[in-house]
């Protein structure tokens, strides 16, 4: 499962773009596990500094606030996004994120999510491949929009060979654990919602909210 979402708008866009121009980027393999660090090549804009913390809090307040995301992620928590930057020549192999992130409480990783900073002309290369059961999907998408995948995936950024590829990326764990439940809930949030449109008061309405709230009820972890 894959999707695409608007998150940022322009006057979050355009001061998240301002911070990374004038912060300090650091080697990004001090976030790497031990098997990742091995393909890992890119750059991480300083965790700590004022412009970390101001770009992740405008990205968490996109993401709680965006009614798309909570439908097809069911969020629980939410990882602090990291900026990173890849400069030419640089990329980060076919890796698998990690399972439990070392946050505090710890942090099943259910989600991963790349929000793109960057317009797709501003760099050459830097497609994120995620490979699935029909494939590779190779991606690159407009700044301000962003990528829902399982965090299972095996993905890669592939090399940027001009310009810089500037995107945060983040992890969720979520209320419904398997992206398969996560699929069928997402499709059925779609008819429940249409039939609502259309035939508000129908007993065919009525069972599709019926099931909808009896699957969360059998899948949902709290």
């Amino acid at each position: 499962m894959i999707s695409i979402i608007e998150l940022l708008d322009k006057e979050k866009l355009a001061r998240i773009r301002e911070l990374a121009a004038s912060a300090t980027f650091v080697d990004g393999k001090v976030t790497a596990g031990g098997r990742a660090r091995r393909v890992k090549n890119n750059e991480l804009m300083q965790p700590d500094s004022p412009a970390a913390q101001e770009a992740r809090k405008l990205i968490l307040d996109a993401l709680g606030a965006n009614k798309a995301f909570a439908r097809v992620a069911f969020p629980r928590r939410i990882q602090p996004p990291m900026i990173n930057r890849y400069a030419p020549d640089m990329a980060y192999g076919a890796h698998v994120d990690n399972a439990l992130l070392n946050n505090q409480p710890m942090l099943r990783a259910d989600i991963a999510m790349t929000v793109f900073i960057s317009e797709p002309g501003e760099y050459e290369g830097g497609e994120l491949a995620i490979d699935g059961d029909f494939g590779r999907h190779k991606l690159k998408r407009p700044a301000g929009q962003m990528i829902v995948y399982p965090a299972s995936s095996l993905h890669q950024v592939v090399p940027v060979t001009g310009g810089a590829r500037i995107v945060a990326v983040s992890w969720a764990n979520s209320y419904i654990r398997e992206p398969a439940r996560r699929q069928i809930l997402f499709d059925l949030e779609r008819v429940r919602r249409k039939l609502n449109e259309m035939a508000e008061n129908s007993p065919e309405a009525d069972l599709a909210f019926k099931t909808y709230s009896n699957l969360m009820r059998m899948w949902a972890e709290v």
